[in-house]
């Protein structure tokens, strides 16, 4: 089942990459008490996700800061390494936080995963963005179309707040 509007996200642990290496962070850490821009995309450097979804996010960091989002996370079904690299060579600087979710538990978790095994690239994450407010999804904006980022827009997102 599809996680909706007004629903409470479920208990995860993420990867993130910290100064010493590899570290976990959970999602208690990320969601409570907090207004989170959080968006998925279905693979790190892929085309999408590298030259419209992300880069939307970090154009639009200061607006979304200036609306009372306290941090924007991107996650994938990819490993916190790639997650970082792609974290750096995309220019996120201080604006966006990497996460991993590698084996697609809170994807799956949520409802939102992706079965793209005919293409190679197993199991991976619907593209969306939701606004969280303590831990509630406020608002969810999920991708028709995996090769698109309209809907799932930092813009549009920036829309409902």
């Amino acid at each position: 089942m599809t996680i909706s509007v007004g629903d409470k996200l479920p208990a995860a642990t993420f990867a993130i990459m910290a100064a010493n290496g590899p570290a976990s962070r959970e999602s208690s850490d990320i969601f409570d008490g907090r207004t989170v821009a959080f968006f998925a995309v279905p693979g790190a450097y892929t085309p999408t996700c590298y030259t419209t979804h992300l880069p939307g996010f970090i154009e639009h960091a200061d607006a979304l800061k200036a609306k009372g989002v306290d941090e924007e996370i991107c996650t994938s079904v990819n490993d916190i390494f790639v997650m970082d690299a792609w974290g750096k060579s995309s220019g996120i600087g201080d604006n966006i936080t990497m996460v991993a979710d590698g084996s697609g538990t809170f994807t799956k978790a949520i409802g939102l995963d992706l079965d793209l095994n005919e293409a190679g690239l197993g199991l991976r994450s619907q593209r969306y963005a939701m606004l969280v407010v303590d831990g509630t999804v406020k608002a969810l904006n999920i991708e028709p179309e995996t090769g698109t980022a309209e809907k799932s827009s930092a813009q549009t997102l920036l829309e409902s707040l």
